[in-house]
Order: C-alpha cells, then sequence, then structure tokens
C-alpha cells in the first residue's frame, strides 16, 4: 500500500455536508464519487414504505455498500481515485472498508466533517424545507430520526484519524 490515497472515506453525521464536501473532492482528484444516498433513491426509496423501517433500510444500505465496493475496487485497480459517501457512522463500518482497501492494495484516506450539531442540524432543516435541493431525502429528516442516528455516531478519535492520514473538516 503505497502512493496516494485511492480510496476515500468520508464520515460525519447527518447534516455534515458530506455528499456535498464529496462532489468537490471527487472533481479536485479526478475521482469517481460513489453516494450511498443516490443508490438508496434510485434503487429502493420508491418502495419504501413510511413510517420506514430501520431493518428494511439497513438491509439494503448493506447491499448497496456490497456493490459500490465492488464498483470502487474495480475503478481503484484502474488507477482512479474513489470518494466512498457512505455515512461511516460508525467505527466498525470505516475498519470494514478500510481493510477491504488494504486487502486489494490500496492507500486510503479518512476524511470528518466535524460540524457542531446543532449547525448540523440547521442544515438538515434547511435541506427539508428546499423541495430543490439536490441531496434532499424522499422522507423528512425528523427530529427523533436526526437524535436517534446521534446515538450510533461514533467520530474517528486521534488514533483513526492518525492512522488514515484523516483530514478534519470544520466550520
Amino acid at each position: 500500500m503505497s502512493g496516494k490515497p485511492l480510496i476515500h472515506l468520508i464520515c460525519g453525521s447527518t447534516g455534515a455536508g458530506k455528499t456535498t464536501y464529496a462532489k468537490a473532492l471527487a472533481t479536485k482528484l479526478g475521482a469517481v464519487h460513489f453516494s450511498i444516498d443516490q443508490w438508496m433513491a434510485t434503487l429502493y426509496w420508491a418502495d419504501a414504505t413510511m413510517p420506514l423501517d430501520p431493518r428494511w433500510a439497513i438491509e439494503r444500505v448493506e447491499r448497496c455498500v456490497t456493490q459500490i465496493w465492488k464498483m470502487a475496487r474495480q475503478s481503484a485497480a484502474l488507477g482512479t481515485p474513489c470518494v466512498l459517501d457512505l455515512g461511516f457512522t460508525t467505527a466498525a463500518q470505516r475498519a470494514h472498508v478500510v481493510s477491504l482497501a488494504r486487502e486489494a492494495g490500496f492507500a486510503a484516506q479518512l476524511h470528518l466533517l466535524d460540524i457542531p450539531v446543532e449547525e448540523r442540524w440547521r442544515r438538515a432543516q434547511q435541506r427539508e424545507a428546499s423541495p430543490a435541493d439536490e441531496h434532499r431525502l424522499p422522507f423528512a429528516i425528523t427530529r427523533e430520526m436526526f437524535d436517534f442516528v446521534e446515538t450510533m455516531w461514533e467520530p474517528p478519535g486521534e488514533e483513526e484519524m492518525a492512522a488514515l492520514n484523516g483530514i478534519r473538516v470544520t466550520g
């Protein structure tokens, strides 16, 4: 595993600006951008029943992540960097993809969007209020849903950031 990172993991909790950041990074690097929200919207959200069943959603997210990794691995094998905008809410999720990258011989880099909770909630509300927002999900992000994700959010610690040559984005 040497050279420039080919696999870029974008992490942050709800409303951190992961997709906006990932798109800009992909453009800067000439990378392929893989967004879990785009895959889920295209493949599954039209079939979702409301209220959303978290187990139903998680199963489909996992399917998408598996397929996204297959595509990212092919792209990286051709020397094309990949920006993975998959949420990476937990340390285990990040470690799993980093392990896959290393097994394939690719360098990985972590990008943490470290945005205060109040600002993230404001952004989530703003996105919901704007029907034209391209990052808007096909269901409302309620405060209850936002707070639920917060209970799962495991921000990377200094050790994880150092091990993955992490970049911390604040603001």
